[in-house]
């Protein structure tokens, strides 16, 4: 019981220091290391060795592909790519049902993309199709956010889920994480359609409108005559995941694709870091033609890329360390004898990923936190099959959404591009986030029930 009640003083801890006190997430998880080895009485000669061995390990298997994934979406936002996609996606599906295309746009847009430069790309498209269709902005809004949303935390190469599966020592699951992530998020999509389906008819007060939409609108046609193609757009998102895909399937009991030289190489090329160096190679021509001018762009991006993801990859490395420290401390004992005979298996990350986001905002920090804490408790959930493996990164996820308000980024960049008050934020906004986690949840608990 007391080992139980340090780790809930320690993940209060994590909460107030990072929600309440804005502390780094980083220092915060690498102290709660420190207290957590004192705590649990971890021989001194062994504490640091410990944290360090399990920050290297998972910076190493997991930190080149969150940097190669960053770059991807920074060159994709830069070079008017995410927009091209979304013009071929309306060309693709017409006008008639533009809730559900805004929710398709922003579902594929923030697979490689966060989802809050997503919004910042995509608004003036949403702005622009609630204009000329005479939809609701606010129903259009809403879908938009949760097609960006529902990708976000549920398929790699999303910096949240590529950490989580790190931790969980699941890189070589990625494929079947990316398979199944995208159907558990097409279902939290969906919810969250359903949901901004409510407000087409009804009439959502809106905040003035402080932009220009004339000049707006102008800059949308010069922007659009610039676009890369289509087919170009798609190729740095499409090409790591089928080689991804297809050296899991090639993995395969059964040898599907023969062994061998042809294994070997889809084994190589589908490497997650090879496969998103791939993708990278078929970003580069996105940007300008001149050559200086695309090389400087290119160089550019990169150090961009650097230096979103160099955060994301500190704190996945601080949260191994955590999570080290737990699994070298009796609490897996302890745990294991507790939840054992409870048969609460996936639904337990859910809840400690929902805390955890309700509690601090980010649900990158909710998703690298809950799966440095579950990595030393898998056995006995039951989860630490390599089905389980993905099924638990894919509740990590799940909880990631449970529920986006005021400490969230991606909140205040929603209500604010969308004109909505703080009231009708959360009114309609945040219960969209609980809705989708709640309804991807419960497609994992399903598919829990049918591949466990």
């Amino acid at each position: 019981m007391v080992e139980i009640l340090i780790l809930i003083a320690l993940v209060a801890f994590i909460v107030v220091a990072t929600a309440r006190f804005k502390f780094s997430p980083f220092l915060v998880l690498l102290i709660a290391a420190l207290i957590g080895a004192i705590a649990y009485r971890i021989p001194l000669a062994d504490v640091v060795g410990t944290a360090t061995e399990s920050f290297g390990k998972v910076i190493g298997s997991i930190g080149i592909v969150i940097v190669l994934g960053t770059i991807i979406g920074v060159i994709l936002e830069r070079s008017g790519a995410a927009i091209s996609m979304a013009h071929a996606i309306i060309k693709v599906l017409g006008t008639r049902f533009p809730t559900l295309t805004m929710s398709l746009i922003g579902y594929i847009v923030s697979i490689p993309v966060f989802c809050d430069s997503g919004y910042v790309i995509l608004n003036s498209l949403r702005r622009s199709l609630s204009r000329q269709l005479k939809v609701s902005s606010a129903a259009m809004a809403i879908a938009l956010m949760t097609g960006l949303f529902a990708t976000h935390g549920l398929v790699p190469p999303t910096p949240g889920p590529i950490a989580a599966a790190g931790n969980l020592g699941a890189t070589d699951q990625l494929g079947q994480i990316i398979g199944f992530g995208l159907l558990v998020a097409a279902v939290s999509a969906l919810a969250g359609l359903l949901w901004a389906n409510r407000f087409l008819k009804r009439d959502v007060p809106l905040l003035p409108d402080e932009g220009d939409e004339a000049a707006e609108t102008a800059a949308e046609d010069t922007d659009e005559r610039e676009l890369p193609g289509a087919f170009a757009s798609f190729a740095p998102i499409l090409i790591p995941i089928v080689l991804i895909c297809l050296a899991s399937i090639a993995k395969l009991p059964g040898a599907p694709f023969g062994e061998g030289a042809i294994l070997d190489i889809l084994a190589f090329l589908g490497a997650p870091a090879v496969a998103l160096l791939l993708g990278l190679a078929a970003a580069f021509p996105l940007l300008r033609r001149s050559t200086s001018g695309r090389t400087a762009q290119f160089n550019g991006s990169v150090e961009e890329g650097i230096r979103v993801a160099a955060p994301i990859i500190l704190i996945t490395g601080a949260g191994a360390a955590f999570g080290g420290v737990l699994g070298a401390s009796p609490l897996t004992d302890v745990l294991t004898n507790a939840l054992g005979g409870l048969g609460w298996g996936v639904w337990v990350p859910f809840i400690v990923a929902a805390a955890l986001k309700t509690a601090q905002g980010s649900s990158t920090v909710a998703l690298v936190t809950t799966s440095a804490m579950m990595a030393p408790l898998l056995p006995s959930l039951g989860l630490d099959s390599p089905m389980g493996l993905v099924l638990t990164v894919l509740a990590i996820g799940s909880g990631g959404m449970v529920v986006s308000h005021a400490n969230d980024s991606f909140f205040w960049v929603v209500s604010r591009m969308s004109r909505f008050s703080v009231a009708t934020a959360y009114r309609i906004q945040t219960t969209a986030t609980l809705i989708q986690g709640v309804a991807a949840m419960l497609t994992v608990w399903v598919l829990s029930l049918i591949l466990l």
